[in-house]
């Protein structure tokens, strides 16, 4: 489907969650302008009902610097036959999302990419990130590994994965062979976590790539600076409206 039917399907006049369609929207465009999307696959997804079934994501096989907070399509989890709309989203994506949405409503955001750096770090046989720096201190103690990668995200590969993420500390999952995904509580959060931890990810990779030994922060100081941003209240809040800022004065369509 093009993306100007894609844009007469949701065309109805009655659009709900701007706000969040807005900030959903910028994220897609700053995504593509880091270089962590990948081609017109990826997905980003936010729950808009406190039981995480209904959520906004990106309409299928769109290209991240097209989307539009009108773009944006409202799905429901437990519909079966979200699938057979006529904007349905990718299948994957549906698979993906759906289900973590499902059982994992602590979850509001989702952002998953094929970002370079997180997935070379998620090709190495310990795909763990080690407290290096600030950044990726941020981090300790908030990651899974997945390394039982089982093929694209369609029914019983979405299920899997949806079910290592009970716990609602951990806040990335290193998805082994595969790419990244990032959770949060909203998405300015979320999309601040994402830029995070791809830096963090590119400063080991390119660590290890000098061939010399690694200056490993402790356990006790990289908790302390995982809880000291943890605590760090408005920070992301603030990334992103900047951003939203930088491409509004561009004049920017994000927001059409």
């Amino acid at each position: 489907m093009s993306l100007k039917s894609i844009q007469n399907v949701n065309n109805t006049g009655n659009l709900t969650h701007w706000q969040e369609r807005n900030e959903l929207a910028a994220s897609f465009r700053w995504i593509e302008r880091l270089n962590m999307h990948e081609s017109v696959g990826n997905h980003l997804s936010y729950a808009v009902n406190e039981d995480g079934t209904q959520f906004l994501m990106n309409p299928n096989l769109v290209h991240f610097s097209l989307i539009k907070a009108s773009d944006l399509i409202l799905v429901d989890a437990n519909d079966a036959n979200t699938i057979n709309r006529p904007d349905a989203p990718d299948k994957a994506a549906w698979g993906l999302h759906g289900a973590i949405h499902r059982k994992c409503p602590h979850h509001r955001c989702l952002m998953h990419v094929h970002s370079i750096y997180s997935t070379v770090l998620a090709a190495l046989e310990d795909s763990s990130l080690p407290p290096l720096d600030q950044n990726s201190a941020m981090f300790f103690n908030r990651t899974i590994v997945d390394a039982n990668y089982g093929g694209l995200a369609f029914d019983h590969e979405a299920e899997r994965c949806a079910s290592a993420l009970n716990d609602p500390s951990k806040k990335v999952v290193i998805m082994g062979n595969h790419g990244v995904m990032v959770m949060g509580d909203t998405i300015a959060e979320t999309f601040n976590r994402l830029y995070y931890f791809e830096r963090a990810a590119e400063t080991y990779i390119k660590a290890l790539q000098t061939g010399r030994s690694l200056r490993i922060l402790s356990d006790s100081i990289a908790e302390k600076v995982a809880r000291e941003n943890d605590e760090y209240e408005g920070f992301a809040e603030r990334h992103l409206q900047n951003l939203m800022l930088i491409l509004d004065k561009e004049g920017s369509d994000y927001g059409n």
